[in-house]
């Protein structure tokens, strides 16, 4: 399984946004598509084009007019991975068959992996769930470099 590039872009922006969550970074005024493509490399169409799928799906809140701009919606730490992923790709499937009402495959009816393919959906979806936007935000800690003298 594997993200697509916009998935991808989506989680990059909506961590930066959540880096200046409470505008104390925000002295230059309101964050918007502009602001957030020069912060993290996202080519700038792709970057409007994700502000208004995250908004769309009620991720970020925007203003328009003079001194408009977006933020967060909701509070990183309530903003999961699952989210993001989510309002970019649509519901998280791992295979057809895991989406109610989707009849593609040609070996439903006499598929005996079917039933298991639902808790394995879950299982990526919950633990997708767990990573929160808060988390995605933080830069990690350098792992400590230990040098082993030889006695």
């Amino acid at each position: 399984m594997r993200l697509s590039n916009l998935a991808d872009y989506a989680v990059v922006l909506m961590s930066a946004a959540a880096r200046h969550c409470g505008g104390a970074l925000l002295a230059e005024g309101m964050l918007n598509a502009t602001k957030l493509s020069q912060e993290t490399g996202v080519p700038l169409p792709t970057a409007k084009k994700l502000v208004s799928r995250l908004t769309a799906a009620g991720l970020f809140e925007s203003t328009r007019g003079i001194g408009g701009g977006i933020r967060l919606a909701r509070p990183p730490v309530s903003i999961s991975l699952a989210d993001i992923v989510e309002a970019v790709e649509g519901p998280l499937a791992i295979t057809c068959c895991t989406i109610d009402g989707n009849h593609d495959c040609a070996l439903e009816s006499g598929c005996a992996v079917k039933p298991h393919w639902g808790v394995i959906n879950r299982t990526i979806r919950n633990a997708l769930d767990e990573v929160s936007l808060a988390s995605l935000s933080t830069l990690p800690a350098t792992p400590e470099i230990r040098i082993m003298e030889k006695a």
